[in-house]
């Protein structure tokens, strides 16, 4: 099967991927380098039979056109986006660069004596490389995961499904199962307002299954995801409390504890940056930027 849109001309390969808005395809560049690439097609309902175009749509697809200029190493390459109306329904096709693992894949791959600290920061540096450009460009991600941050044969990291969290909040994963609150910020748990830092709560989810070789918060109902995180990091207080959430403030949420090491086995850099990045107020958590910067990744 061969799509010829300028400037791209492709042939589908093979579906890799299924979810609840379209299908991930393995394609193969006709002509030219003949490099592999991922082809994203999702069919999305209009808002009304003749409205044409939702503006969200609009919006979105020039987002995904402007980040199409960055071309930053860590950032998953887009390399066309097209939508198209069809009926009640809008046809989005993206085609972006083929790299074939992403992280969680990766990890489930690591021996169980684990990465070694140099891997971890290689990695982090990388993801949060990525991370400090999205928010230098005002992009938030806001679906940050293992299975959205591809690792190429080279050791390349790179964040993709960016922007396109801004359609569905949370269900854009095209992969097959329950879209996971794992890395999810407890503002968007509290249904807080939130910005960029939401990000880099998921960094830090991330920063722990580096070491940990499993998620750091699993649960599986957004209460149940409070508690998790309750648990590892302690009760915040009622003033670090979201003031703008319908959820109220309750000791009964767990223990008030403050919780100085999260991981045992992690030095005193490690565990500073993985407590900035966990930090419960959003003001209080690390910039991607500031990240960069910490001690955790100057020192060899």
């Amino acid at each position: 099967m061969d799509v010829c849109t300028k400037p791209l001309c492709y042939e589908l390969l093979s579906e890799v991927g299924e979810g609840s808005y379209g299908k991930v395809y393995k394609a193969r560049e006709v002509g030219g380098t003949q490099r592999l690439l991922a082809v994203k097609k999702f069919n999305i309902r209009g808002d009304a039979a003749d409205t044409g175009i939702p503006a969200f749509m609009i919006r979105e697809v020039a987002l995904l056109r402007k980040m199409k200029y960055f071309n930053h190493p860590n950032i998953v390459k887009l390399l066309d986006a097209s939508a198209v109306p069809v009926g009640r329904t809008v046809d989005l096709t993206l085609v972006l660069e083929y790299i074939d693992q992403d992280l969680s894949t990766y990890l489930s791959k690591v021996p169980a004596s684990g990465l070694s600290r140099d891997c971890i920061k290689d990695v982090m540096l990388q993801l949060l490389q990525g991370l400090d450009f999205l928010h230098t460009n005002m992009v938030l991600h806001r679906d940050l995961k293992p299975e959205n941050v591809l690792v190429s044969s080279r050791g390349e990291v790179k964040i993709a499904d960016f922007g396109l969290a801004r359609i569905y909040t949370f269900n854009i994963a095209l992969t097959p199962g329950v879209v996971t609150l794992w890395y999810r910020a407890p503002e968007v748990l509290l249904n807080s307002v939130y910005m960029s830092s939401v990000d880099m709560w998921s960094a830090g989810c991330i920063f722990a299954e580096l070491f940990l070789l499993r998620p750091l918060f699993q649960a599986y109902t957004e209460v149940q995801q409070l508690q998790k995180i309750f648990e590892v990091l302690g009760l915040p207080s009622e003033e670090d409390w979201p003031k703008d959430s319908p959820i109220s403030y309750s000791v009964s949420w767990g223990p008030e504890v403050s919780c100085t090491k999260l991981l045992h086995n992690l030095g005193p850099d490690e565990n500073d940056l993985l407590a900035q990045c966990l930090a419960f107020r959003p003001s209080s958590r690390i910039s991607a930027a500031k990240a960069l910067a910490h001690p955790f990744f100057m020192k060899h």
